[in-house]
């Protein structure tokens, strides 16, 4: 938005003035007393001056001295002016621009620093005893009554009036920039909240990346030492598959890291997010770690949306880790139902009562239950009554929600 100069010139007056209020004030107050002091020399051609100028003076030097308060008491100057002026109107002096320059100068003031009803309070009083006292001067008895009247108001209404402006412009610029302090704080809340929607959507990659793998790793590895000695053939096969499951982690934790790491202007392509199409790949590794997965699938399989499928596996994922960390079984069930417009999972386990009990506290159902609301969905997790530990999940096909992890 551009600005005129004479806009910003103003801006200049206004920012010097509340910077050197006193010094401002003083000036205008001794420029208004010569100009008082210049109009009550005035008279109209015939007319006689009156005897004492000293009178005018003194009152005109009260009006500009009470001038001097007029940022911290608008009221009281515009009264004290308002008095004095009238007693030189009655005085016989002239009314003119000039005799009524502190009167107009504390109307202005008035209006800037007041609102409407002190305006009708205070200006108006004043504009009608300056009229009266016009209307009645022996100084203007040459001239119409409609003449005598039109001059007073007009003269008077005008600081009113540019007061008022003075005070809607302040009124509107300040709205205007609270308006800019409060969007730029919302930008700067927005812009936090998406910084820690993000680290918590990495917390979770990173959390099902790890724990996952080293679960299987340490269960591959603790299956292995108790095979060593009486199955040497089946421990070989355990351990190629633990180096594949390592593999397998050190390949998902370099392309999390590497979305920290990416740049705007680096355009090298990453790796497609996992999906339930990897489900075999995480039914045999846990197989390697002594864990038997059976998975049954009802109903038409329906494709998900990237931000769906990943959702889905990761559960998955966290549920059968859970299982092989926790649960003291050799078997669990993974069930698929595609129901509608939703995906119904269900993971059990076969342990005894108490085996999962401690799951339920842990990350990794808060991890899981984080992913399926993020989505649209919602999960249960908890013991079942005849042993073991179930997690159940009901994930729409499409997110209900913007922002899919996956894409």
């Amino acid at each position: 938005m551009t600005t005129s100069p004479e806009r910003r010139y103003t801006d200049r007056l206004e920012d010097f003035s509340e910077r050197h209020a006193f010094l401002v004030d003083l000036a205008l107050a001794l420029a208004l007393l010569g100009s008082a002091t210049l109009g009550a020399s005035l008279t109209l051609p015939g007319a006689e001056p009156p005897a004492d100028d000293r009178l005018a003076v003194v009152l005109m030097g009260v009006s500009c001295l009470a001038l001097l308060l007029h940022r911290t008491h608008p009221r009281t100057t515009v009264v004290v002016n308002a008095l004095c002026a009238t007693i030189v109107i009655a005085q016989g002096y002239l009314l003119t621009p000039l005799l009524l320059g502190p009167v107009m100068a504390s109307l202005y003031w008035l209006a800037t620093l007041t609102g409407r009803s002190t305006i009708r309070a205070y200006g108006l009083p004043t504009m009608v005893v300056l009229t009266l006292a016009a209307a009645f001067s022996d100084s203007m008895n040459h001239v119409g009554l409609l003449l005598r009247t039109i001059g007073p108001v007009f003269w008077l209404m005008l600081p009113l009036a540019a007061g008022t402006m003075t005070r809607l412009r302040r009124a509107y610029l300040a709205a205007t920039q609270a308006r800019a302090d409060h969007a730029e704080r919302t930008r700067e809340e927005e812009a936090r909240l998406r910084v820690t929607e993000e680290r918590m959507r990495i917390a979770r990659e990173l959390h099902d990346v790890v724990a996952h793998h080293l679960a299987l790793a340490n269960a591959q590895a603790g299956t292995a030492e108790h095979l060593a000695l009486t199955n040497p053939p089946q421990t070989q096969r355990i351990l190629h598959d633990l180096t594949g499951t390592t593999s397998s982690a050190l390949r998902e934790l370099k392309a999390t890291l590497g979305l920290l790491r990416q740049t705007d202007d680096e355009g090298a392509p990453l790796e497609p997010a996992p999906g339930l199409a990897r489900l075999p790949e995480l039914v045999s590794s846990c197989a390697s770690a002594g864990i038997t997965v059976t998975v049954t699938t009802e109903g038409e399989p329906q494709p998900l949306s990237p931000g769906v499928d990943l959702t889905a596996f990761r559960i998955v994922q966290e549920a059968l880790t859970n299982v092989t960390k926790h649960a003291a079984t050799q078997t669990a069930h993974v069930r698929f139902v595609y129901d509608g417009s939703r995906l119904l999972i269900t993971v059990t386990d076969e342990g005894p009562p108490t085996a999962a009990a401690g799951p339920a506290k842990g990350f990794g159902v808060m991890g899981m239950r984080e992913r399926a609301h993020s989505v649209g969905g919602e999960l249960r997790a908890g013991p079942r009554p005849e042993g073991g530990f179930e997690v159940r999940t009901a994930l729409p096909l499409q997110p209900s929600v913007s922002g899919d992890e996956g894409t």
